[in-house]
């Protein structure tokens, strides 16, 4: 009696996680199709519609370089991605807790923005899904559950939408022509293998530095101080990504690898490591 009794138990177990598996999916992708409907309607038509390599005049020797190695004069400027990623994720605040996860990503370059849509298995069955996010100059970093129980929630336009904005910038490595002048972006030499690229947004301006490796791309960017979620609390904090393994996609040479870190005062703790599986571009027109 008791064995019936415990099979009885454990399928209405598995018949409930497994209904909350199919919920938890079900709101958040309603979730996901909002923040990328938002996301569509902040667009602007991108101009100009072709790369000029006459806007590399008076650039930084390593930002001219760069542009030369990785795009073609004449190309269409990218004006939106969709990009599939997978690796693993660091959910650990003080230890290291890797974490496989996948990821679909949507980008628009005017106005900037991106919705990055994870799923992290804590455990086998059991997800964590996350959107980290910048849509018309909000920030927006979500995790939950299954998708229903939010362990973080934070958004803003204020150190949120900031510490977002720093991620499209580092990330347009990916999408190369949004580091251009014309895309607003303003360059400034540090030296031979270093540029300081600085944008701004709406109410929003930053700085960072990007270093190039000796093949003329982008071997590193660097922020002084992103947001950091510790505890719920937001604590500005040097940043860094690296990427490698460039090879061309769309017209373009861009990095399937990836790794981005905290730099605290005990070393660095990276917390995410990747490679993108697909990228699909959308071009100006």
């Amino acid at each position: 009696m008791w064995l019936k009794v415990l099979v009885i138990v454990v399928l209405l177990l598995a018949a409930s996680l497994a209904g909350t598996l199919v919920y938890g999916a079900f709101r958040w992708e309603a979730g996901t199709r909002e923040l990328r409907s938002r996301l569509e309607a902040a667009r602007v038509p991108v101009q100009p519609q072709i790369v000029n390599f006459r806007e590399f005049d008076h650039l930084p020797a390593p930002v001219e370089r760069y542009f030369r190695k990785v795009l073609k004069d004449g190309q269409p400027m990218v004006a939106g991605a969709y990009v599939r990623h997978s690796g693993t994720f660091n959910m650990g605040e003080t230890t290291n807790q890797w974490k496989p996860f996948t990821s679909d990503q949507r980008v628009v370059t005017q106005r900037p923005g991106f919705d990055w849509n994870g799923r992290v298995a804590m455990v086998p069955g059991i997800p964590v899904r996350v959107h980290d996010a910048y849509v018309a100059g909000e920030g927006i970093l979500h995790a939950a559950l299954f998708g229903l129980f939010s362990l973080v929630n934070l958004r803003g336009t204020g150190d949120v939408a900031k510490g977002e904005l720093m991620r499209f910038f580092a990330e347009a490595a990916w999408y190369p022509t949004a580091l251009l002048p014309s895309q607003n972006v303003r360059w400034e030499e540090i030296d031979d293998r270093c540029a300081q690229g600085a944008i701004t947004e709406g109410a929003i301006s930053l700085t960072m530095l990007f270093t190039f490796n000796e093949q003329d791309l982008i071997d590193s960017v660097r922020a002084e101080a992103r947001g950091r979620t510790v505890g719920g609390k937001v604590i500005p904090t040097p940043w860094h990504g690296r990427f490698w393994n460039y090879d061309e996609r769309g017209g373009m040479r861009v990095p399937l690898d990836g790794e981005v870190a905290w730099l605290l005062p005990e070393g660095a703790k990276p917390y995410w490591r990747g490679s993108i599986t697909e990228i699909i571009y959308e071009f100006a027109r």
